[in-house]
């Protein structure tokens, strides 16, 4: 795992709860990713270290500066941390780019459409896929479906105007709102939630459904509705691709979970660590402060990999990865069905 170190340059305050941050290419390594991939910020704050992966909303290749855009959460440490204290000229210490939510693809073809579906702060890395998309000609058309409360909380608002204007014959772009009151004669300003259901069946007459991959980043119900509609009209899982920015866990997974002492062993220390039911391995060592590694917490980046030497644990929420080894585990997602269960961690390369 390579790390960074970027200066922050601009910051552009997108709505009044929305900022992007920009940040300055390295110099002599210039760092190298994919659209819809995210970069993971470090920070200390109060004596203890916060790793969080914020999606680019540049696109590579295009955009000078490496950008990601935060959304401030109530309660969000982070978030709220980069919003109230960041200034230009901080440097900020990074991880290399991650991330599977990505454009490539060799099914796309010529004649291949790309449908975008987000809601809210969903649209950050579909802004980096759009982008790259449309510049690159990917696909021979991009649809972005876009959920919001209200046209004040529109992100990108003026960028993605610029798109409609840029690519007038390759871009179609639908706004859905929840509060708001709809101008007659604006075709694409839609009153109420997404709707799947319609979307397709616009789609649908000038375009073969077949022939089309979707990409859905937004809330839950989000993702599990336009799931659904695509099911409906036939098209085929492997053209459908989700980010997961949290886990869905079933409370049903936890009947025989209960509060359990870890010990985890990192650098050489051992530290017994109280594990909640309810918390994973990874949230209760990072509660006992303990630099663990982590990105996503989903169970997609593997940096939160250790080593089972003893007990019995229980993986919820994700599925096994073939990229681990028998005796290893990933913490964001493991909790322990014995008492003093034992986790080594590798020291990082």
């Amino acid at each position: 795992m390579q790390f960074y170190t970027l200066k922050v340059i601009n910051l552009i305050f997108e709505t009044s709860d929305t900022l992007t941050v920009a940040f300055k290419q390295p110099g002599l390594k210039r760092i190298k990713y994919l659209s819809g991939q995210y970069l993971t910020l470090i920070f200390r704050i109060n004596n203890r270290r916060y790793l969080r992966p914020y999606s680019f909303s540049s696109a590579p290749g295009i955009d000078q500066t490496l950008n990601i855009t935060v959304k401030r959460v109530p309660g969000g440490i982070v978030s709220n941390h980069i919003i109230d204290t960041l200034k230009i000229g901080d440097l900020v210490e990074v991880m290399e780019p991650l991330g599977s939510f990505i454009l490539e693809n060799n099914q796309i073809n010529t004649d291949s459409n790309v449908v975008l579906w987000g809601a809210g702060s969903g649209i950050t890395p579909l802004m980096s896929i759009a982008k790259y998309a449309l510049q690159n000609k990917i696909g021979n058309h991009v649809t972005l479906v876009y959920g919001n409360r209200s046209h004040e909380s529109v992100i990108f608002k003026d960028q993605l105007e610029q798109l409609k204007k840029d690519y007038s014959e390759n871009f179609s772009l639908w706004y859905f709102f929840t509060l708001f009151n709809i101008i007659p004669n604006t075709d694409y300003f839609v009153e109420g939630r997404i709707d799947p259901q319609k979307i397709l069946t616009i789609i649908k007459k000038e375009k073969d459904l077949n022939n089309t991959f979707h990409y859905i980043c937004g809330p839950e119900g989000l993702k599990e509705s336009v799931k659904f509609s695509l099911a409906n009209f036939g098209i085929n899982d492997n053209n459908v691709f989700s980010e997961d920015f949290s886990v869905t866990r079933d409370p049903a997974e936890f009947d025989n979970i209960i509060t359990r002492n870890v010990l985890i062993t990192k650098d050489g220390k051992t530290t017994q660590v109280e594990v909640v039911r309810g918390k994973s391995i990874l949230e209760a060592g990072l509660d006992s402060l303990i630099d663990l590694s982590y990105s996503c917490q989903t169970g997609d980046c593997l940096l939160c990999k250790g080593q089972l030497k003893k007990g019995s644990i229980k993986l919820i929420g994700v599925k096994i990865s073939p990229n681990l080894e028998s005796n290893e585990c990933l913490l964001c997602c493991s909790f322990p069905l014995d008492d003093f269960v034992e986790i080594n961690i590798k020291n990082e390369n």
